[in-house]
């Protein structure tokens, strides 16, 4: 088995930083199941999105959270792809997902974080990160607005409830859609969110070099005493963000297990027998804690794909080379 790349999936078969690669997989997915053309408006949802984070989209700026990237995006689209096909293929589901509603799920997933991007008349804030403790509402505002716009209003007001699956601004419990699909469809979505993100090949180093500073801007971490007291602080350093990952990925496992209805179990299904989301999820909470227990930063040695740019183009955030080579943290099974 080849190593596995930074820039791609967990199966090491896709891109998840080519829009056109995620896009043709997840077309592949939808037409084995559903033998029919793809729905045109998913396929204008993803050129959207294309448009929305290079900064071409009317309103918006472009995506400047280097966490939260087109990267982040594709590879949770793929991930909830691959759920609602492991469920199409269960031999016991209670009723089918159907074409219709897989392309509403597979919308959803693309502007899952949308929220993050900046109005261009926003002249408060300096980047889409600060929006970190609301942008699942503000993503759902939009979202019920863009599903007016692609002639989908019956499928407005759902979609962006099915949205607050991702965060925490509404306990999941309480979040109400109008019937048990629409809640496996949020299940869907808020579980893909999570393995995702947490089986990039770099996660570790994305806590690290991305989503600390992310969070910093967010006001859920510090980054210096004079904010020692931020009320909503959680994390005082990124080496602090990175020690308390395996604590982080405990509290996950209950919301994927209890609040999201363990809907991971589908991504097997879609393998046939083998869940590769969390088997490499596993691989990083147990280098996390190598990482902890050694008091290392510097075990982190991957160099994750850079992937922000600003309205022209011009490529606005990458990381220090670290010193020592890319390459695998622990030997890969062949």
């Amino acid at each position: 088995m080849a190593p596995r790349r930074s820039e791609y999936d967990v199966s090491n078969e896709v891109n998840t930083t080519d829009l056109a690669a995620v896009q043709r997989e997840i077309s592949r997915v939808f037409l084995d199941l559903y033998p029919v053309a793809a729905p045109a408006v998913v396929s204008r949802a993803f050129a959207d999105l294309g448009r929305l984070y290079r900064g071409e989209f009317p309103g918006y700026h472009a995506c400047d959270t280097g966490y939260h990237n087109l990267q982040h995006v594709l590879d949770v689209t793929l991930a909830m792809a691959r759920l609602m096909n492991g469920y199409e293929r269960a031999r016991e589901r209670p009723e089918p997902i159907g074409a219709r509603l897989f392309g509403l799920g597979i919308i959803t997933a693309l502007f899952h974080d949308i929220g993050y991007l900046r109005h261009r008349n926003d002249t408060r804030h300096r980047n889409g990160a600060e929006y970190t403790l609301r942008h699942v509402s503000r993503g759902a505002r939009f979202l019920e607005q863009y599903m007016r716009d692609i002639d989908l209003p019956e499928l407005a007001t759902v979609a962006g409830r099915i949205l607050h699956f991702t965060g925490y601004e509404v306990p999941v419990e309480r979040i109400d859609v109008p019937s048990p699909l629409f809640r496996l469809l949020g299940n869907m979505l808020g579980t893909a969110d999570i393995v995702a993100q947490m089986a990039d090949r770099c996660y570790l180093e994305k806590c690290r070099d991305r989503l600390y500073p992310e969070f910093v801007e967010g006001g859920l971490a510090t980054s210096g005493p004079a904010d020692h007291r931020l009320p909503t602080a959680l994390f005082s350093s990124a080496a602090d963000l990175l020690y308390k990952t395996p604590g982080f990925y405990s509290t996950a496992t209950t919301r994927l297990t209890r609040q999201l209805g363990a809907t991971y179990g589908y991504l097997a299904n879609h393998f046939r027998g083998q869940n590769l989301y969390l088997e490499e999820v596993n691989k990083n909470i147990r280098y996390a804690e190598r990482v902890s227990a050694k008091g290392d930063l510097g075990l982190l040695r991957r160099v994750p794909p850079p992937g922000v740019f600003d309205a022209t183009k011009t490529l606005i955030y990458r990381e220090v080379p670290q010193s020592t080579p890319d390459e695998p943290r622990s030997p890969r099974p062949v």
